[in-house]
């Protein structure tokens, strides 16, 4: 398995459920740009389930050296990259804000899955998990540069889900609504529609064993997000969403 973002607390709950539920890799390609962290993490996968894992340190806004993926062989890719940011109106007029959002959850992120995408087209096999976000629904006030951005990475699945459906590799796209994670604490979440991270990582190994194609963590959301993308843009744009 290859785990981009593996800091994650929902990619490190994905790993540790699909282990649980028996699935052995040869190896776990953890790629991240804190090691130190990733490293404690690839001792306690070790330790509790026998598991081998490799930490490759990325940077993604300034590294676009990939030779060093050239021997990962892998038939799953999880993608757990996010960078929510500053949405407010301080952090919406810092450009610095804006394009790290931009960056790290679209722009420098794309070419690295492109990357493996072609190895596991070349394979004629695999599977891809991308964490794209219900604020790609569409664009709110609240936070539409965090959204704008996971807007364009589920585009950037839908197209490759598409793209690669015959070629033997599958692409899913996970939607999760408020996550109880180190990127939400503080934010007031409504915990009726909040997911922890393991329960979003069982929501994303059934979605992986049935192979799904577009997933809620939360069933809730789908039915949120289908309100709030139908409300008419003459009512939508003066509420405070």
């Amino acid at each position: 398995m290859i785990v981009l973002g593996s800091t994650s607390e929902v990619a490190q709950a994905f790993v540790e459920e699909a282990l649980k539920e028996g699935e052995r890799f040869e190896k776990i390609y953890l790629i991240t740009s804190n090691t130190e962290t990733t490293e404690r993490f690839a001792r306690h996968i070790d330790v509790k389930f026998l598991q081998q894992a490799e930490v490759i340190e990325m940077d993604l806004l300034k590294d676009t050296d990939y030779s060093k993926f050239e021997n990962i062989n892998s038939n799953l890719l999880f993608c757990a990259v996010g960078y929510l940011g500053e949405d407010t109106e301080q952090g919406l007029y810092d450009h610095k804000n804006t394009e790290k959002i931009i960056d790290i959850n679209y722009a420098k992120l794309i070419p690295v899955m492109t990357y493996f995408a072609q190895k596991f087209e070349n394979r004629r096999s695999g599977t891809i998990i991308g964490l794209s976000s219900v604020a790609g629904d569409r664009g709110r006030q609240s936070n539409f540069i965090y959204g704008s951005a996971k807007a364009a990475f589920t585009a950037y699945l839908s197209g490759l889900r598409n793209y690669l459906s015959d070629k033997k590799v599958h692409v899913i796209t996970i939607k999760p609504g408020f996550m109880a994670t180190k990127m939400t604490e503080g934010l007031p979440l409504n915990p009726k529609l909040t997911a922890t991270p393991a329960q979003a990582a069982e929501c994303i190994f059934k979605a992986y064993q049935k192979k799904k194609n577009i997933v809620y963590v939360l069933p809730v959301w789908g039915l949120i997000m289908l309100i709030i993308r139908n409300i008419p843009e003459f009512i939508f744009k003066n509420l405070k969403l």
